[in-house]
């Protein structure tokens, strides 16, 4: 074989790994699916539980000194803004520590890369599963709310697909953190000095516009905020044409999901 058709080959091999085969992607997902029946029940328990004691404790605690903000009961006030939490709780943690132990720990990710699949097919398939798995977990507390008095709305059946396209995001992010940092010890900074301001200023306690001017003109940075203002008008009624949190959402999960890819390919290279 002379050496232009060798380099050749390798040239379409090269492209042909960077391409998004989908074969590959639903192999990774198809074991995600499988390792997850082994604990469904255990994450299933604290996906349901967290949001409910959130709900109980600042929905009916506060509920009964502020009747109600922005023309709704407080306890749905907080019931929905608890659906962006529980998104976030089940994407971002589950891809940080999830992911940080099968590369580090496991080394799952030898053995899956030992097949025709490349990392950025591995990371796609992993964020995928993550935000399908914490769109479904992101109506619990909707769920919830209702049987404290929501209402059910047709706009409801839309709140899976707005948490799985935010939990898509925070999916990427969990992946990248894992690839960047040396020791799981170090996922506590990542968790108070920003998953937790962001969740605490997503406007899901309460509203955003009592915020001074400069902390409701960062909201707009905050994909967590955007999340929440689209389930709320999901639920009560669209409004206003949201495009522009679709857009934020969408330009997140797409900056996050290759910052991912490029730092767990980093991480493997090493």
């Amino acid at each position: 074989m002379s050496t232009a058709t060798a380099t050749a080959g390798r040239l379409r091999l090269r492209r042909r790994l960077r391409r998004l085969e989908p074969a590959a992607i639903t192999g990774v997902m198809s074991r995600d699916v499988t390792n997850f029946l082994t604990y469904w029940k255990a994450t299933t328990f604290s996906s349901i539980l967290d949001p409910t004691i959130y709900l109980v404790a600042f929905g009916l605690g506060l509920g009964t000194i502020v009747a109600a903000v922005e023309g709704m009961e407080y306890v749905q006030f907080v019931g929905t803004g608890m659906v962006g939490t529980a998104v976030l709780f089940s994407s971002a943690f589950s891809a940080m520590y999830g992911v940080f132990i099968k590369h580090r720990f496991q080394r799952t990710y030898d053995a899956i890369l030992a097949a025709p699949v490349d990392t950025e097919e591995l990371v796609t398939a992993e964020v995928a599963w993550l935000g399908v798995r914490a769109g479904v977990y992101g109506c619990a507390p909707l769920l919830v709310t209702m049987i404290f008095g929501l209402d059910p709305a047709w706009g409801m059946l839309v709140v899976p697909f707005i948490g799985a396209l935010t939990a898509f995001g925070f999916a990427g992010f969990g992946v990248f953190a894992a690839a960047a940092v040396s020791k799981i010890d170090h996922f506590n900074y990542i968790q108070s000095a920003l998953l937790t301001p962001l969740f605490l200023v997503s406007g899901t306690f309460f509203p955003i516009d009592e915020l001074p001017q400069g902390a409701q003109i960062a909201s707009n940075f905050n994909p967590l905020y955007h999340c929440v203002e689209l389930v709320r008008h999901a639920v009560f009624g669209f409004e206003t044409v949201d495009l522009f949190h679709v857009g934020v959402l969408l330009g997140f999960a797409f900056a996050m999901w290759r910052l991912a890819i490029w730092r767990l390919e980093k991480r493997l290279i090493e």
